[in-house]
């Protein structure tokens, strides 16, 4: 079992160390602990956190504060109110939309009783019927700058699976970015997918390994024998490369599949590296793309985005397939 992260954030030095060294000694826990809404707020942004637990009464604002940053990035992360405030006295006027856990910090055996609440919190929520990835809330925030309404790439992703699909002589080939809760086809060739769910998808197995899953017989492998989806989609061999960002997060990856049962040379293997690399870098020239509007719109014109655009598409050309 990997070792939980919890994000305590609490202005009293001694009930903050109190509370950490309870969830410590519950179990495989690591405790960022911290002050204020604003270190909380850094301390999000360069970690994450598997839960966050918060007072109420903070320098700089109140816990909901905190909870409401979460939210903004990962709105599945449990929050939990661990606070001497009464109910009535915690102002939810400016945050109706952030939901948290209440538990008083007054309660008999509070922090025992705190350290349950977050193993069950967490196990809850990673309970699901698919393997997940080490840091998937931050996989996750990475998709949203790579897959964002409005500068579409569609025709370029359904060239490149085209190709793919002639050059390795299979069913289909495609281009899929996992969400929270399915996979989405950005391009599909030799087939009119558009989502699957996670738990159905074999590319949620491909975005834990660092290189590429073939699997030459579906019905040959635990993971995939008793899925019945995939027999309806005629899929019995399958190929797939992780999309990887430059920053390392995988969000998604180029597939090939089969309705029969067969293997990937070496050679070929190779190539569909070639084919993930081009996918990814079509991403990234999207993510830049995208970010070049935010700075237009930020600053009311639009003068120099060519020139911005057209120097990053430049660098972002990958080896030809």
């Amino acid at each position: 079992m990997r070792e939980l992260t919890v994000l305590c954030a609490d202005a009293d030095e001694a009930e903050l160390e109190a509370t950490r060294v309870a969830l410590v000694d519950d179990g495989e826990v690591a405790v960022t602990p911290v002050g204020s809404v604003a270190a909380a707020s850094d301390a999000l942004r360069a970690e994450g956190a598997d839960c966050v637990v918060t007072a109420y009464d903070l320098p700089d604002g109140t816990g909901l504060d905190v909870a409401a940053r979460v939210r903004e990035t990962t709105p599945d992360t449990p929050c939990i109110l661990f606070t001497d405030a009464s109910p009535d006295r915690i102002d939810t006027v400016d945050r109706e939309d952030v939901v948290v856990e209440y538990l008083p910090r007054d309660m008999p055996n509070a922090r025992e009783a705190l350290a349950r609440m977050v193993g069950n919190l967490v196990q809850g929520r990673t309970q699901v019927g698919y393997p997940l990835p080490t840091r998937e809330d931050e996989r996750l925030a990475a998709l949203e700058q790579y897959d964002r309404p409005g500068m579409e790439a569609a025709d370029a992703f359904d060239r490149l699976t085209t190709l793919a699909r002639t050059h390795f002589g299979v069913d289909v080939a495609f281009v899929g970015v996992i969400d929270a809760h399915e996979e989405r086809f950005l391009a599909c060739a030799g087939a009119s997918w558009e989502t699957l769910a996670r738990e159905d998808s074999m590319c949620t197995h491909t975005i834990l390994r660092d290189d590429l899953m073939v699997v030459e017989d579906t019905h040959a492998d635990d993971r995939f024998a008793d899925n019945d989806r995939l027999d309806e989609l005629d899929i019995r061999a399958y190929a797939g490369v992780p999309l990887e960002t430059p920053r390392g997060a995988t969000i998604g990856a180029f597939c090939l599949t089969h309705d029969e049962p067969r293997a990937f040379a070496e050679a070929e293997l190779a190539d569909l590296r070639r084919f993930a690399d081009e996918a990814m870098d079509l991403l990234e020239l999207r993510r830049q793309l995208n970010e070049c509007q935010d700075e237009r719109d930020a600053d009311g014109d639009g003068r120099g985005v060519t020139e911005h655009v057209g120097a990053d598409a430049g660098e972002t050309g990958g080896d030809d397939a």
